[in-house]
């Protein structure tokens, strides 16, 4: 697993967490950055980070464009999965959107539902698609 994966991997666990105990996910980010068997990665807080700024966003898009899904009904694991994803996707220009996008499918065969790969794939591929359209 290369260092990008791994710290994809660091945030979502941090957002994912936040979620799970109603905490910011800065203030998670802050609480979990002081771990010392588990070190943070700068490029994992960037991503936490940047998901934060833009949650309202994102969650918008996904909830536009999530098919017969609200936000509230996806597994918390997958939200934050797609997070990650669509902050990448729309937000980083460091990271193709095709790379954002396979790493976002490897996370949800890692540690979601066999169905989560495909709903992910087909969800932020779908945001992928508009992004020209969301002038961004």
């Amino acid at each position: 697993m290369s260092a990008r994966s791994k710290a994809r991997k660091r945030a979502l666990d941090v957002l994912y967490e936040a979620e799970q105990r109603e905490i910011a996910p800065l203030a998670m980010l802050q609480e979990r950055s002081t771990d010392t068997e588990y070190p943070m990665r700068a490029y994992a807080a960037e991503i936490v980070q940047g998901v934060a700024a833009h949650q309202d966003e994102i969650d918008e898009y996904l909830e536009t464009y999530s098919q017969g899904w609200s936000l509230q009904r996806m597994p918390a694991v997958d939200r934050a999965i797609l997070r990650v994803g669509a902050w990448e996707v729309l937000y980083n220009d460091d990271v193709p959107d095709k790379v954002a996008l396979d790493e976002a499918v490897d996370l949800a065969r890692l540690v979601s539902t066999d169905e989560s790969p495909n709903f992910v794939n087909g969800l932020l591929g779908r945001i992928m698609d508009l992004k020209p359209s969301l002038g961004l």
